[in-house]
């Protein structure tokens, strides 16, 4: 007969936390909006004092911020409260890596409100609420993408720039594909000052990516070309195709719809550069990027975090030869550079 020791025994108590973890959602997203961590960052550091500064109740201050440290996104000692390194790098509004205007796409409605019908959704398979077809236009949703999610994209961009060789200064013309704001051709333009981008998205998106690009300096090597991916005319000699945090939206048919026109619109060497989340063959790990498939099937008709062999597939049936995968340090995203060989 076997016996469990009491720290093996089952307990009801992750099953708990993760039922109410839309808790820590609203704690973060409600500090954020009330600027909490500015606020403590500039020296209110203590229930009375940070409650006049962010305009809230004394009560509401202190229950908030035990709760945030409780969350490890504070420390608490002696009644007043500190940022931890990740809070005062990502979430002070004076930080110049700040990620604050995450929520204004991440914590949208419109957005996680696909994940109160998550039940429908698994039954469907597909997102239960409408504007899960990610083909249509739905620019208010994607404007706010391109306001919000600039941020996310800084390590990211760099390491294809480095990846690509964009500082060996080689005359580029860039497509990129559905580019929201912009960042990843942009950051390829600041690298490299022979480079033209040509940047495909619906129009009010666009006009985002061209703020982003005037604010770089780089807006006389940026065109603007409105409309869909899969309609729009691309042109024809790029060097290089950005396919950043789109081919998950979309079936393989879909895609490999898409990867047909972004082929043709290639010079033979030309290179196709997607960035996605990719999980590991298992679907399990690793698991941020794993997880990402319930994103989709939530929020799209469709759409799934591929795996590498699955986007390699993908590829190859589209007209590509070799591609090659690339892990992004520290962070949950992966490059796979795929090359027309004819």
């Amino acid at each position: 007969m076997s016996t469990t020791s009491p720290a093996q025994r089952p307990t009801p108590e992750r099953i708990f936390n993760i039922l109410h973890a839309y808790q820590n959602t609203a704690a973060l997203k409600t500090a954020i909006e009330l600027d909490v961590f500015t606020a403590i960052g500039e020296g209110a550091d203590q229930p009375a004092a940070l409650a006049a500064k962010i305009g809230a109740a004394e009560r509401g201050a202190r229950i908030l911020c035990d709760y945030l440290t409780i969350l490890g996104f504070l420390t608490k000692s002696a009644g007043r409260y500190a940022l931890t390194a990740e809070s005062a790098l990502f979430l002070d509004r004076r930080s110049p890596a700040s990620m604050t205007s995450l929520i204004g796409f991440l914590g949208r409605e419109e957005f996680t409100g696909y994940f109160g019908k998550l039940t429908e959704a698994v039954r469907k398979g597909g997102a239960a609420l409408p504007g899960g077809d990610n083909t249509k236009p739905q620019a208010e949703l994607w404007v706010a993408f391109a306001r919000s999610m600039k941020p996310l994209t800084r390590l990211n961009a760099a390491f294809l720039a480095e990846l690509l060789g964009a500082k060996e200064g080689q005359p580029w013309k860039v497509l990129d594909i559905a580019a929201g704001h912009g960042m990843y051709g942009i950051t390829l333009a600041q690298h490299n000052p022979q480079a033209r981008v040509t940047a495909v998205d619906w129009a009010p998106v666009l006009e985002v990516a061209q703020e982003h690009a005037r604010a770089a300096g780089v807006a006389e090597r940026y065109t603007a070309r409105p409309g869909s991916a899969f309609e729009t005319e691309l042109g024809e000699g790029y060097d290089i195709a950005l396919l950043t945090n789109f081919l998950h939206h979309f079936d393989p048919a879909t895609c490999e719809k898409v990867l047909r026109r972004v082929h043709a619109a290639l010079r033979p060497g030309g290179r196709a550069v997607t960035l996605e989340f990719i999980p590991n063959e298992d679907r399990v790990t690793p698991a941020t990027a794993a997880a990402f498939s319930l994103t989709m099937l939530a929020s799209t008709d469709a759409g799934e975090a591929y795996t590498a062999s699955e986007l390699e597939r993908m590829f190859r049936n589209a007209g590509f030869g070799r591609s090659t995968l690339h892990a992004i340090p520290e962070m949950p995203q992966s490059v796979l550079v795929s090359e027309k060989t004819e």
